[in-house]
């Protein structure tokens, strides 16, 4: 149990740092080639990560069909999703952004239901309309006066989380093996927007600098918390390791409070509460079906 307490902190941990790192990196890039570089990274580590652990084995059992297949169940989570939430990110809070990219487990549950055929109860109704409010909560103050690089910011960051959702829900569908599945993705994503920054003429050679930001996007917040976040569920019990996932967005926004000088405003704090209400509402629902 430790164990699984401590894959899940780990992994917790470096998602929280994704909001600050980002911003940083897209004061000088923007989302295509934050996602080039990040996907290269992520991609080539899972790859390390299949040899040594073994599952790359695994391979022999797969043909270019089931590749091109995990590429497509791919793609709206490595691909659509990071180009949604990186320029949400792009213009406008980082903190606010991270919040609203939230309501992917909402997303999950809207898509398992459209995709997966499973029941839209009023319960899962009730949560998904609840954790629209705390988005809605989230931006008052853009709604209020009509602030539309906030409002398309926070359009992004939906659509980010609506790629998860249709991310989410095709993985249950197809059984294929997790981390072959992430790294066949990322390195299909890293093809896809090595085409468009070439053709954009936009490809670039990283700065010293930036090479730690790459390194830590690429490996620590994507690889390495994916993995060790699947770690975490087949060691413990889904819904209670699930439940330390909401300590993330809290993190993040600390993150962006000491390092992007954000303040940590009431609106955000309550919209964040309400989306986790609306998230738990529906774990709740799950937990008594089971």
């Amino acid at each position: 149990m430790k164990k699984t307490y401590l894959y899940a902190g780990i992994a917790i941990f470096c998602w929280s740092t994704v909001a600050t790192t980002c911003k940083l990196l897209l004061n000088e890039l923007n989302s295509f080639q934050l996602l080039w570089m990040n996907s290269l990274i992520a991609g080539v580590f899972l790859l390390i990560l299949n040899l040594c652990t073994g599952s790359f084995k695994i391979h022999k059992d797969y043909n270019l069909k089931d590749y091109l297949c995990m590429a497509c169940i791919g793609l709206p989570g490595t691909l659509f999703y990071y180009v949604f939430y990186y320029l949400g990110t792009d213009i406008m809070p980082a903190s606010q952004a991270f919040i609203i990219n939230y309501l992917w487990p909402i997303m999950s549950v809207l898509f398992a239901c459209v995709i997966l055929k499973e029941k839209l109860t009023f319960k899962k109704i009730l949560a998904i309309i609840i954790s629209f409010v705390g988005v809605a909560i989230v931006i008052g103050g853009a709604l209020k006066g009509f602030d539309k690089k906030t409002l398309l910011g926070a359009v992004y960051c939906i659509l980010g989380a609506v790629s998860y959702g249709i991310f989410t829900a095709l993985n249950q569908k197809k059984s294929y093996n997790k981390t072959m599945t992430l790294m066949v993705s990322f390195l299909a994503t890293f093809v896809i927007t090595t085409v468009i920054n070439a053709f954009e003429g936009a490809l670039f050679v990283p700065r010293i600098e930036q090479v730690a930001g790459f390194l830590w996007n690429g490996i620590f917040t994507v690889a390495i918390a994916n993995a060790f976040w699947i770690m975490a569920l087949e060691k413990g019990k889904t819904a209670k390791v699930s439940n330390l996932a909401y300590i993330t967005p809290f993190l993040s926004s600390l993150w962006t409070s000491i390092f992007l000088d954000e303040k940590i405003t009431v609106n955000s704090m309550v919209g964040l509460a309400v989306i986790v209400l609306g998230i738990f509402i529906q774990l709740n629902n799950k937990e008594k079906n089971a």
